[in-house]
């Protein structure tokens, strides 16, 4: 029995290890926390089609908004660990979330990095109808008005909310919050100047800044964007060390196994490498990363007590 148990066993590591080899035999399905034409939707569906050419199999982007990309990350952990379920979060989701919300999986525990693949700054942005041209005339257009000014965000604890806070508190502004299901869905508002402002990442900013029907007052990142290089810091605009920034990258369920993890995380770096994939990145105002496993493990790791020291300071809440 014993030498029947062995047999049978190995039998089965042999064609797990097979299955595995042949990976992927059907579709790939790629999560994304926010709406279609988000930063991290931009991403995917780039990514996402450069592995279906390098595995011949179909990569099918699926974008379930709400919750500060808690949705997305939810059915990420449930979903079994083969390698046919993954997605691309972002920041938020995976440190900054869990000092916000009560969530029903632990990020570092419930998912296994594949690559970091972009980061991005945020651009502070106003309609034209607002009577500022520069960041140190909202600033002083805020403290004016108290309680009048608006900024828009992509719901609690996104990036443009984060930041939005985060200068609330070292200028002790008092502007209210106004969150839509993703930054793409406030867009239409701030045009409109139903809205005052909006930190909006670089991919969503920069076409209607460069339209001009928009007008960008600064960027979050501490040093200035080559997308936008006459734009400045807020960094440099009175408050010295000012960053919130964006990244993203791609994650699968705990237990997936490792030559799984190997092979989109090698399939991410080759896409990455490609000029067309560059060009549409930087096009963007995305910088394109490519790390290993190992280095975004330890990206992860270190600013998720970052920012919960930064929104526990701060007295970020949800909503």
């Amino acid at each position: 029995m014993s030498r029947l148990l062995v047999a049978m066993a190995a039998i089965v590591a042999v064609s797990h290890a097979a299955a595995q080899g042949r990976y992927p035999e059907k579709p790939i399905h790629l999560l994304v926390g926010f709406p279609a034409g988000s930063t991290a939707d931009v991403a995917a569906r780039l990514v996402g089609q450069k592995w279906s050419e390098a595995l011949a199999k179909p990569v099918v982007v699926e974008n379930l908004a709400g919750a500060a990309g808690n949705i997305a990350m939810e059915r990420l952990v449930k979903a079994a660990p083969d390698g046919y379920t993954v997605a691309l979060a972002v920041n938020a989701q995976l440190t900054v979330n869990p000092s916000l919300y009560k969530l029903s999986y632990d990020p570092a525990k419930d998912v296994v990095p594949i690559s970091q693949i972009y980061s991005a700054t945020n651009v502070l942005a106003v309609s034209p109808s607002v009577a500022a041209t520069t960041f140190e005339q909202l600033i002083a257009l805020a403290r004016a008005q108290p309680g009048a000014l608006t900024f828009a965000s992509g719901g609690g604890g996104s990036s443009p909310h984060i930041a939005a806070e985060l200068l609330k508190s070292a200028a002790r502004l008092d502007i209210r919050h106004v969150p839509y299901k993703g930054v793409v869905a406030g867009v239409p508002d701030l045009l409109a100047g139903r809205v005052t402002m909006m930190f909006a990442p670089s991919t969503v900013a920069l076409p209607p800044v460069r339209a001009g029907k928009l007008r960008a007052l600064a960027v979050t990142s501490l040093k200035r964007s080559a997308a936008l290089p006459d734009v400045p810091t807020v960094a440099e605009s009175g408050f010295p060390g000012f960053e919130a920034t964006i990244w993203g990258g791609l994650v699968a369920p705990a237990g997936t196994q490792p030559s799984v993890i190997g092979r989109l995380h090698m399939e991410t770096v080759n896409a990455l490498r490609l000029a067309d994939v560059q060009v549409r990145l930087a096009e963007a105002g995305l910088e394109a990363i490519g790390s290993t496993p190992a280095e975004f493990a330890a990206v992860i790791k270190a600013e998720t007590p970052k920012w919960a020291k930064l929104i526990s300071e701060s007295n970020i809440r949800a909503d």
